[in-house]
């Protein structure tokens, strides 16, 4: 069981950090994709649902970011959670509601109408985000690693 766990656990507020900037490089990601996806000619699908995909993937670095110590799963759970609230609220409509909808900043938060493919992208995203954290621990161990060794060979 030795491999299961790293020797020390790495710091919760680096753990945040590190997080934050994914969260951040995907919020640009997806600015991107809706400001110039179409103007680059990329089909309609992939920016709809690549959104959605690169939106599920901030939640879940953002959960992160706010929990720490929790595990991928517990956070995935949460992410999960967090995006099937938001696109089932699609369905409820109130005057302040809507009218935020029709914002930018609510149409990119909160989406504006319900499909049950958002569902399949934000699995998809969520599982993107557990591969990219997963991804940045392996090279931040690799690296801890290969530090220690020129340490004892010094």
């Amino acid at each position: 069981m030795r491999g299961a766990q790293p020797d020390q656990p790495v710091a919760p507020l680096l753990t945040s950090l590190i997080r934050a900037a994914l969260a951040a490089m995907v919020i640009v990601c997806g600015l991107c994709l809706r400001w110039y996806g179409f103007p680059l000619g990329l089909p309609a699908f992939v920016v709809k649902y690549g959104g959605s995909l690169l939106w599920t993937t901030m939640v879940f670095l953002l959960v992160g970011v706010v929990l720490p110590r929790l595990s991928r799963m517990q956070i995935a759970a949460i992410a999960v959670a967090i995006a099937v609230i938001v696109e089932f609220s699609r369905l409820v409509h109130t005057p302040w509601l809507d009218a935020f909808r029709l914002t930018a900043a609510g149409a990119l938060l909160l989406g504006r109408i319900f499909s049950l493919w958002n569902l399949v992208a934000y699995a998809v995203g969520i599982a993107f985000g557990v591969w990219i954290d997963r991804l940045v621990q392996l090279r931040r161990e690799g690296r801890r690693a290969a530090a220690q060794s020129a340490d004892r060979s010094a």
